[in-house]
């Protein structure tokens, strides 16, 4: 069985939206209506097609697809430059030191400031793999084969690369974070905003949020106690990005509250150690328990981008490929791919 990363085409919709229904919500770049979805392919399909190489508000949308079943079974997106439809906010934990000399003391106050600094960047997120698959790997081949494609389309793309993780949600589908900030100035649920997201976007927290810096010790513990910490159901993918060079450097969504990671682009590991190399000849002897070591391998560019697990065997000026992997990807002997260790 193999599985593919390829780009989404507006045949993915339903599938797409079948797996946006079981994100539980607050999933922001995956939202559970289908109108919102269709026009995410839409505008994906626009950035596909575009003809120039500089970065550009673009959207990418890719699906992982089973070969034998033909199956959708998990996706993930990238945003070529967030920030310029409108502006991209997000809060910056800061600190404000005050002494009192009557006192004799000096006091700390943690805050939450409103900010634009991450406008212009390039996003990875909308990450999401069916319950029925979380296995084998396959997360780390749809986290994984966005970074290769942004390297080999790397003239689209920012110096610094960030991923927002979704915040705590509690049982009853609510935000502690958001039910003690951004709640207290909307009348409305965290769900109800939630759902107004998906089909509008969060420009309107944007707009009504209070500009003013937010003192953390005046939270709710609740709300305290979710700053920057991921929702359960994202630790291993923050773990994935931490091992790919990303890190938190107190940035937070103005939304749950989730941890903002950041990397610099170039030094993203699956793009800072990826190999191009030609294929020199396709072979049943390569594979698991014969000759080579496992790689995630791309090939093909923009609408023909692909992406597998495979086999190599890397001799320096003999590349070897399995037969299984270079048949779900297309690959002949004198075809060019990117390789990068799977890790």
């Amino acid at each position: 069985m193999t599985f593919i990363i390829r780009p989404a085409n507006m045949n993915d919709l339903q599938p797409i939206y079948e797996m946006a229904k079981r994100t539980g919500g607050g999933f922001t770049n995956l939202p559970p209506d289908r109108k919102a979805l269709m026009q995410k392919l839409e505008r994906s399909a626009a950035g596909f097609d575009r003809v120039g190489e500089e970065v550009a508000d673009d959207s990418y949308v890719f699906v992982l697809q089973n070969t034998a079943t033909g199956e959708v079974r998990g996706t993930c997106q990238i945003f070529g430059k967030v920030g310029q439809r409108w502006p991209f906010y997000s809060y910056r934990i800061g600190a404000l030191t005050q002494h009192s000399v009557e006192l004799e003391r000096t006091f700390r106050a943690d805050i939450l400031n409103l900010s634009t600094d991450l406008e212009g960047a390039t996003e990875v997120g909308g990450l999401f793999l069916h319950p029925g698959e979380r296995a084998g790997g396959l997360g780390m081949l749809i986290a994984r084969s966005r970074y290769l494609f942004i390297r080999n389309h790397r003239a689209r793309f920012a110096d610094r690369t960030i991923a927002e993780l979704r915040g705590v949600i509690d049982e009853a589908g609510g935000s502690p974070f958001w039910d003690g900030v951004a709640g207290r100035f909307f009348g409305m649920s965290f769900q109800e905003a939630d759902e107004f997201n998906a089909k509008f976007g969060n420009q309107f927290i944007a707009d009504l949020m209070p500009k003013h810096p937010v003192y953390i010790a005046m939270l709710p513990d609740s709300a305290k106690t979710v700053i920057g910490v991921p929702h359960p159901s994202g630790r291993a993918a923050m773990r994935m990005l931490e091992n790919e060079g990303f890190a938190w450097e107190n940035y937070i969504d103005i939304f749950d509250g989730g941890p903002t990671m950041t990397a610099r682009t170039d030094q993203i590991r699956s793009i800072r150690d990826a190999k191009d190399v030609i294929i020199t000849a396709v072979s049943d002897d390569v594979g698991e328990h014969k000759s080579g070591d496992k790689k995630l391998i791309t090939l093909g560019h923009l609408h023909t981008f692909k992406a597998a697990y495979g086999w190599i065997d890397d001799r320096g000026d003999n590349v070897i490929i399995d037969s299984n992997c270079a048949r779900a990807l297309g690959i002949s002997a004198g075809d060019a791919i990117t390789y990068v260790e799977r890790a």
